[in-house]
């Protein structure tokens, strides 16, 4: 039994609105995406800007250093696309540098058999060539309406300011301190006397906050010289001569020969809809694959009920068997934390993306560049260390991720939806669509409605407020084990999503953020 109130009800309003709206895992970062749109920008300048943003106020989840992709819908053509900005490992990657230690497994994420020292899942070595930053310069050329320089420097203006520690941050920062302490500018940015959480703020009112002034610095520049600056300028030639420093393998023309991919997305038709998912080193095709089983496999009533929850799990668990064997991923049976985010916006016009942006683990590889005050990724932890498999490891190789963001259209509706949370991902945004799909949710009762995850550990994880004949249903099908939405760490994936019905917009968030939160921009001037 654990500790936990049984009693306890949390929800998150949904206030519609005929502006538009930006979905984000923190609140400040929506603010920014929402003045965009307030100022007159499109939804890609908005998303633009919440990504550069969202990586100030929450840099261990996601920045420039990581990767991802983006869904877009064009409300003028009727078209939705994708942009890949994956991460690479780098041609220069030597096997040799990632010697086998049969003893045992990986300590984080993947059970891929351990490699001496975790060379591939902490510091430098572990860094793949980052996507983030040409990704949105590719959305930004397509798109985008505002200068780069007016998306970029709000990002700046907070880091100046220096996140605010307040208690879930103390509370992430604690749960990786052993792992910050190995490099000492991670050590010196994020903890105290370069050894203890910085636990500013638990019992007290506090101002504390973290010093990024050299990540200001950085965005200022990138703001200033363009997003190539970050592969052949300035700012690549600090990243380059620090990752060299600290041991790593990329070297400046890595950088320089990276490119983002504009691309069509995966269009899957489902009940009289379509879902636009990601193409690519995705989870997209999986969801198409469940998706397609689902249609044949209940008829929906009027809510969700043991038919449909069954015909979902095994429709995960199948799209899980085909991933897990051809695609090269493997379960990962404890579930542990992905540094990742997701945020979704819709303007007033219609226009709506959704992004998923990555630096895979919690913290990344756990390593600061001294020059540019930015926090690594581990993207090489995405490889299986053992040769002769699908994701085995090999230089200049695109990283294969779970993200999995999602347009969707049926009976009026649109929307975008995508979610944190490693293999969890594809899952929860399952559930999502079928709530919509299925039973012509809002977004507020998608939010809210309790879901599971089948994403091929071998048991279901089911929300422990599921009805018994729910759970029943599916204990008849496996192995089920039950679980409380918490605010840390979470057993299901943490989404976020807008929808649009006729011209009013609407958006939420995991009901357990307790920083994500959906912005209006007419509503911007009453939060400040």
């Amino acid at each position: 039994m654990d500790n936990f109130s049984t009693s306890q009800i949390v929800r998150k309003a949904v206030v519609p609105s005929a502006g538009g709206i930006v979905a984000a895992q923190h609140k400040r970062a929506a603010m920014v995406g929402a003045e965009v749109l307030r100022a007159g920008g499109d939804a890609i300048d908005a998303a633009i800007a919440t990504s550069f943003a969202i990586g100030v106020v929450e840099p261990w989840m996601s920045g420039p250093m990581g990767g991802g992709m983006m869904t877009i819908w064009r409300a003028e053509t009727g078209q939705a696309h994708t942009v890949q900005f994956g991460m690479r490992s780098p041609k220069g990657l030597q096997l040799s540098d990632y010697p086998l230690d049969p003893s045992g497994t990986a300590s984080d994420l993947f059970p891929w058999t351990k490699v001496e020292e975790d060379r591939n899942v902490f510091g430098a070595l572990a860094v793949a060539v980052p996507g983030t930053v040409d990704g949105m310069s590719v959305a930004h050329q397509a798109f985008g309406t505002m200068p780069w320089k007016d998306l970029v420097l709000p990002a700046a203006a907070m880091a100046r300011e220096g996140m605010l520690i307040d208690w879930y941050a103390s509370l992430v920062i604690a749960s990786a301190t052993r792992n910050l302490a190995r490099d000492p500018d991670a050590a010196a940015l994020f903890l105290i006397d370069g050894q203890w959480p910085n636990v500013s703020g638990w019992t007290a009112l506090s101002d504390a906050r973290l010093d990024q002034r050299q990540m200001a610095a950085t965005l200022e520049r990138l703001a200033e010289a363009g997003p190539r600056d970050f592969y052949e300028g300035d700012i690549a030639a600090a990243l380059v001569t620090d990752l060299g420093a600290k041991g790593s393998r990329i070297a400046a023309a890595d950088l320089a020969s990276y490119r983002a991919r504009l691309t069509p997305t995966i269009e899957v038709p489902y009940r009289g809809g379509t879902v636009y998912a990601p193409a690519g080193l995705s989870a997209g095709a999986d969801l198409a694959i469940a998706l397609g089983e689902m249609e044949h496999a209940f008829t929906p009533g009027p809510a969700p009920g043991p038919q449909s929850f069954a015909a979902l799990s095994n429709a995960l668990g199948r799209a899980y068997e085909r991933r897990l064997a051809e695609a090269g991923d493997r379960p990962d049976p404890e579930g542990a934390p992905t540094s990742t985010t997701h945020f979704s916006v819709v303007d007033r016009h219609g226009n709506m993306v959704a992004v998923t942006q990555t630096l895979l683990s919690i913290f990344g590889s756990h390593v600061v560049s001294p020059s540019t005050g930015l926090l690594l990724n581990n993207g090489i932890m995405w490889f299986d260390p053992e040769p002769g498999r699908p994701n085995s490891l090999a230089p200049a190789k695109g990283c294969l991720m779970n993200v999995c963001p999602v347009i969707g259209e049926t009976r009026g509706k649109r929307f975008a939806f995508g979610a944190s949370g490693g293999r969890k991902i594809m899952p929860a945004v399952a559930n999502l669509v079928s709530s919509v799909m299925d039973f012509g949710m809002g977004i507020e009762a998608a939010f809210h409605q309790p879901r599971i995850d089948n994403s091929g550990g071998g048991t279901v994880i089911a929300d422990e407020a599921l009805s018994d004949d729910i759970l029943n249903a599916l204990k008849d099908q496996g192995p089920v084990v039950t679980a409380k939405r918490s605010v840390f760490p979470y057993a299901f994936a943490v989404p976020a999503g807008v929808m649009r019905e006729g011209e009013t917009n609407t958006g939420c968030t995991e009901i357990m953020t307790p920083w994500g939160d959906a912005i209006a921009e007419d509503a911007v001037d009453l939060l400040r």
